[in-house]
């Protein structure tokens, strides 16, 4: 026997005696070194709240699949139909492919910023109907929602049919706080949520500090977007002169002949490349910072 095999066979068996008695004496299950672990969740937990704050919890993946696939396909068409090759074709039909990301991230933007608008004035709402008008915190938080932005009704109109088949306010606060998938929202529906259970006179005090919060969260992000709105007019160009150019191109002399040449073909992908990189580049830096959930089931 080789000395490699006789150190495997001695440390299968080492492994084997560790697996036994960490089972006797431990309780330890399964054939890892250690105890089993949840897996960390929080991934596929962002993945979820990025769906429903684009309003597509309703959007089965197969579905986003095969628009990407389609666009793909039209990219890829009018990459070979102006370049007359298929690497800057390949290149153009992946750049198509992200457009629906792209435009789910826009839809995604702006429902948060609708929602980021209203929260002041629907707490604001909700500390009047609470403390003058002495509504209860369910009857209030259900009042305010059905006025509040289109974008959000649906979330209060299922925690509303959560509370009428239950009267369970944790369960209803659950509710909304996964269909809005909202930080602003998290915030509210813990501080209510603690109101009625335990009841109090200084949740007046404590709504009134989350909507001065609030209400500078908003400013200053409407501050930097004004800001920003020149930049990200001109970042449009990053896409539109380009493409102007290549086509011009396409319609003198031999040009659409130099595209297809191996030479052409490499300097087209590498000016697709850095136009990709230069619009995500644009992006990245322009991003505002998005707060986090913190109070997730």
């Amino acid at each position: 026997m080789s000395p490699l095999v006789a150190l495997l066979l001695a440390l299968a068996g080492a492994y084997g005696v560790h697996l036994l008695y960490t089972a006797v004496a431990l309780r330890w299950t399964g054939i890892g070194p250690g105890p089993a672990v949840a897996r960390e969740a929080r991934p596929r937990r962002r993945m979820q709240d990025w769906l429903v704050q684009a309003g597509l919890d309703g959007v089965r993946p197969a579905e986003l699949v095969a628009v990407v696939g389609v666009l793909a396909l039209i990219g890829a068409a009018f990459g070979y139909a102006t370049f007359g090759a298929a690497i800057p074709a390949l290149a153009l039909g992946a750049f198509a492919a992200s457009f629906p990301i792209a435009s789910f991230r826009n839809r995604r933007r702006t429902r948060r910023t609708v929602a980021q608008e209203a929260w002041p004035r629907m707490i604001e709402e909700i500390r009047i109907l609470t403390g003058s008008l002495g509504r209860s915190v369910p009857q209030a938080l259900f009042e305010v929602g059905r006025r509040g932005p289109e974008e959000m009704r649906p979330a209060f109109d299922a925690a509303h049919r959560e509370w009428l088949i239950s009267t369970d306010f944790p369960r209803t606060v659950a509710v909304l706080k996964d269909r809005l998938a909202d930080p602003t929202a998290d915030a509210t529906c813990e501080t209510l949520l603690v109101a009625h259970a335990i009841g109090g006179s200084d949740l007046d005090s404590r709504l009134r500090d989350l909507i001065e919060d609030r209400i500078q969260d908003v400013q200053g992000r409407k501050d930097a977007r004004a800001k920003q709105a020149g930049v990200r007019f001109a970042r449009a160009f990053v896409l539109v002169v380009p493409l102007g150019m290549a086509a011009a191109g396409v319609s003198v002399g031999e040009g659409r002949a130099a595209y297809g040449s191996p030479g052409g073909q490499l300097a087209v992908l590498a000016a697709i490349a850095m136009i990709i990189g230069c619009w995500m580049w644009a992006g990245s830096i322009m991003r505002l910072p998005e707060e986090e959930r913190v109070f997730q089931a």
